[in-house]
């Protein structure tokens, strides 16, 4: 999936430039809703031609860069990050963003010492998808342990929740994001798309978060809200 939209920026709210990148593949790829694991290739040279294009196109015009791929920050090659710091330094990137696995905790100390010993400062973001365990567990298979979301925020500063989904209602909906702005600096609301897995999103469950839920937060600074999982304007057709 080579031909992808890797390089955006983002100009509302929390003003960045976004990157899309290549990695060895999701760990886990358990996750009952995601396809979006498709995007890699084990080969990590190949990884880097095509993210050594991208990365150099950052400019530092916020001085905010942010980091996704198809997995975590741990399936990017060596020399992909190294090029990610290398830029950061000559572009005065001040604020770094990645996203993670839960099963890595134990590496994103090290991340952050790392980069803060060059004057950046790292930002983590999980996939929590929603903070009800049995939801999550049972339906979306996140492989998330049961634990509170103050723990969760002792090594992630962002999270991501999934909406539109079926048993889901406006309470549901609004718990969760409730709970990611009381523990979290940031909340990432994606939008469930139909894709190639079995889990459909649910028609009438998206009336409500458009009627009930999307006027609520719409301008909130501290929450992105992805009705399309493109509105980052990355992951489209490079033609789109």
């Amino acid at each position: 999936m080579t031909n992808l939209q890797r390089y955006s920026k983002i100009n509302i709210k929390n003003k960045r430039e976004i990157l899309l990148l290549l990695g060895s593949g999701c760990a886990w790829k358990k996750c009952t809703f995601c396809d979006y694991h498709t995007d890699f290739n084990k080969n990590p040279d190949e990884c880097f031609f095509i993210n050594k294009k991208e990365i150099e196109k950052v400019t530092g015009i916020y001085q905010k860069l942010e980091i996704i791929n198809s997995g975590s920050f741990t399936e990017l090659d060596e020399k992909t990050m190294k090029k990610i710091e290398e830029v950061c330094i000559k572009k005065n990137i001040k604020q770094l963003h990645f996203e993670s696995h839960w099963q890595n905790i134990d590496k994103i100390n090290h991340l952050k010492k790392y980069f803060k010993n060059i004057g950046i400062d790292v930002k983590l973001k999980i996939g929590i998808e929603t903070f009800d365990y049995f939801f999550r567990e049972s339906y979306l298979r996140k492989g998330i342990e049961n634990v509170s979301p103050a723990k969760i925020a002792e090594y992630f500063d962002e999270v991501c929740l999934l909406q539109g989904l079926p048993g889901q209602n406006e309470q549901f909906m609004k718990n969760d994001i409730e709970i990611g702005l009381e523990y979290f600096e940031r909340v990432c609301i994606n939008i469930m798309q139909k894709n190639k897995t079995h889990i459909l999103p649910d028609l009438n469950t998206q009336k409500i978060f458009m009627q009930k839920i999307y006027p609520l937060y719409k301008n909130n600074e501290r929450i992105d809200i992805l009705l399309n999982n493109t509105d980052f304007g990355v992951g489209g057709l490079e033609n789109e």
